[in-house]
């Protein structure tokens, strides 16, 4: 055999597809942390949706005669100090937070992916004006910005969504743009481009693909940074204004029971750490089964 047939031919110049979507839910469905954490979200879900058909009481019915009392066969959480069953409160609860996460990630993400890929894929002056922008949100404190904002704005469930949306559109933004960056100079790219495509349908079609999976990663960590900043707004009294249930509502309330009714924060306290903890495990599982590297066999 000679030397030129002992040479195995070169592999073609392919462009990087995205990992494909069923292998990739397989993937994580076999992780026994993913599947935990999206139990936990699926139960959220359904006290989110059919919360008033699975409480035991009315989450704001006064019942001064059964004020403080400790969890029991009658009131699983027990009572506050109005009387009110602390159960149907967090169960109903769980709606302002999904409400809150899905309302103020979208608008996040709508409004950071545009501008990032607006910054990546454009560049000059518009990717310097976006990224300074971007830099000057990102020099105050994502509480103290949201704060401002509810401030101005006044206090209320709306205006949280909105402030809560507003501080994470630079992290969407950041993460759009770098993920551009890494996309555009590829060779399908620079080929669409030769060939005369428009920018809109390169983006839709070249660069949006993938850039998918980091941005899904980041969307399901926001989720989890949405609920604690809901839950901070509200027990500051910037958020949920009561009577309406909010898990940081309640804990704002217990703050001067606690030697005396500890059920009062344990249960929402609980519900805002077993929720946070679910987002931050899916999202760590799909870092994991999106990653390109892991996909490709760690090749580029």
């Amino acid at each position: 055999m000679s030397a030129a047939t002992a040479v195995p031919p070169a592999a073609p110049n392919v462009p990087h597809r995205p990992p494909n979507r069923l292998r990739a839910l397989r993937a994580l469905v076999r992780r026994p942390i993913a599947v935990v954490g999206l139990l936990v979200l699926a139960v959220v879900v359904v006290a989110a949706v059919l919360g008033e058909q699975l409480t035991p009481y009315p989450a704001n019915a006064v019942d001064v005669s059964r004020a403080l009392q400790p969890p029991s066969g009658a009131h699983l959480f027990g009572t506050d100090e109005l009387g009110r069953d602390v159960f149907s409160r967090v169960l109903l609860a769980a709606r302002v937070s999904a409400q809150v996460a899905l309302v103020s990630v979208t608008i996040a993400l709508v409004a950071g992916v545009l501008l990032g890929v607006v910054a990546g894929y454009f560049g000059g002056w518009l990717d310097t004006v976006i990224m300074r922008s971007a830099d000057v949100l990102f020099a105050f404190p994502v509480m103290l910005l949201a704060m401002a904002i509810v401030a101005i704005l006044g206090p209320g469930l709306t205006t949280a969504m909105v402030a809560i949306g507003v501080v994470y559109v630079p992290i969407f933004a950041r993460v759009t743009r770098a993920s551009v960056l890494s996309v555009r100079t590829e060779p399908y790219v620079r080929a669409a481009v030769s060939l005369g495509a428009r920018p809109g349908r390169i983006i839709g079609r070249h660069v949006l693909p993938n850039v998918a999976a980091p941005i899904i990663v980041q969307t399901s960590l926001s989720l989890a940074f949405a609920i604690l900043s809901e839950a901070s707004l509200s027990f500051l009294g910037l958020g949920v204004q009561p009577p309406e249930p909010s898990w940081g509502r309640m804990l704002f309330d217990a703050r001067g029971f606690l030697d005396q009714a500890w059920w009062m924060s344990i249960f929402p306290g609980v519900a805002v750490f077993v929720t946070v903890l679910a987002c931050n495990l899916v999202g760590d599982a799909l870092r994991d089964v999106l990653d390109v590297r892991a996909d490709t066999g760690g090749k580029k």
